[in-house]
């Protein structure tokens, strides 16, 4: 009996980690009835008080605080805007080439860290490019079709393909320890040897001189620096889903250079979650300094720069849809954006039906449209 009981928990062990047979299977079970929003919904906020949270009445309200956050992530002020990849490669050998079209050539690059955090991002380039980059953050639970610990880009191959028909250039990155990141092994004081695998770990390497919420964004600051010096591409937009979502709301609330920006079941106010999320996404100090409602009208202001929330109705992982239409704070960010003329520039889309925690085509096609039109 107990070498049954062993032999079940190895096998679900197996199934939840290489995703193989049935996990596809378990998965769609785990999602049936997610119609039914929650019976008892613990969120306080009073909708019409949410106005108040935001503390950005001018330009030179925006300034201070985009410095303010610069400042928590890059500590005395060490903003990465000369640094480039320890690593960069062109024309790179990478089998997930015979599975695309339209594709001229992979360029790839490393961005390397404190703690020996690295990131891995790939430049899909098309034959017939229209000269605009589209960057594209996987969430937290990217993997490899071709096994555990043999990780490329293969995953969003059909997302890849879909703006190469277009003509954009594709830019992917990974979540810190993700993808083809890596996952370093340290040792803590105190606490021994860890292996940073989970972003949870973070709370151990905070200090005075390290807030690792740079671990999120620096791969994206330090890539466009290198991008910006060997290319010639007209346009910047970044699209993320789930913590890649969350990822594009921080990066161009801070950065200038991106244009439009699409955030799929990335993010909620604190108000509105009903859990506190992963280390990223709850960090008093940081939030402190803009909260979600903020980053929103920070993501949204300026000449040429959008951003779009995208939630699916019925999600399976979090950030649900209707969820977000009992508590709509889309005409509040709007309203504060009408201030300097940027009312339209912030805009939410709910993909009503949709079950899962993805970039469903719908969405896809959403953007694709926005983009064209921006």
């Amino acid at each position: 009996m107990s070498f049954l009981i062993i032999g079940g928990f190895l096998f679900g062990v197996f199934v939840g980690h290489y995703e193989t047979f049935p996990f596809e299977i378990l998965s769609k079970l785990k999602n049936l009835n997610t119609e039914e929003i929650p019976s008892r919904l613990q969120i306080y906020q009073d909708i019409n008080t949410v106005e108040s949270l935001i503390s950005i009445n001018s330009v030179n309200d925006i300034g201070k605080i985009q410095t303010a956050l610069k400042n928590y992530i890059w500590i005395n002020g060490d903003f990465p805007s000369n640094k480039l990849p320890a690593k960069y490669e062109m024309n790179i050998s990478d089998p997930i080439s015979m599975q695309l079209k339209n594709l001229e050539r992979i360029d790839s690059f490393t961005v390397e860290m404190e703690y020996g955090m690295n990131s891995v991002s790939y430049l899909f380039q098309p034959n017939d490019s229209n000269q605009k980059l589209v960057i594209f953050h996987q969430g937290h639970h990217a993997i490899s079709l071709r096994g555990f610990d043999d990780h490329s880009f293969d995953q969003d191959i059909p997302l890849i393909q879909h703006f190469l028909d277009n003509g954009y250039s594709v830019l992917i990155f990974s979540m810190p320890g993700k993808g083809m990141n890596n996952e370093p092994i340290i040792e803590i004081e105190k606490f021994g040897k860890i292996r940073l695998n989970s972003h949870d770990h973070f709370r151990f390497i905070e200090s005075e001189n390290l807030h690792p919420i740079k671990f999120f964004i620096e791969p994206i600051i330090v890539t466009l620096n290198q991008i910006d010096r060997n290319y010639s591409f007209i346009s910047y937009d970044m699209i993320g889903i789930s913590g890649g979502g969350w990822t594009t709301v921080v990066v161009s609330s801070i950065e200038p250079r991106i244009g439009n920006s699409y955030s799929v079941a990335g993010t909620f106010p604190i108000w509105l979650r009903m859990d506190v999320g992963d280390y990223e996404q709850h960090i008093p100090e940081f939030y402190r300094i803009a909260n979600y409602e903020e980053l929103y009208i920070l993501s949204s202001f300026g000449n040429n720069k959008t951003l779009m929330l995208i939630y699916n109705e019925f999600d399976s992982c979090c950030f649900r849809g209707d969820i977000y239409n009992q508590f709509s704070f889309e005409s509040i960010i709007q309203e504060k954006l009408s201030k300097f003329g940027y009312e339209e520039d912030f805009t939410v889309i709910i993909d009503y039906g949709q079950k899962e925690h993805i970039i469903s085509d719908y969405s896809l096609e959403k953007i694709t449209e926005h983009m064209k039109q921006n």
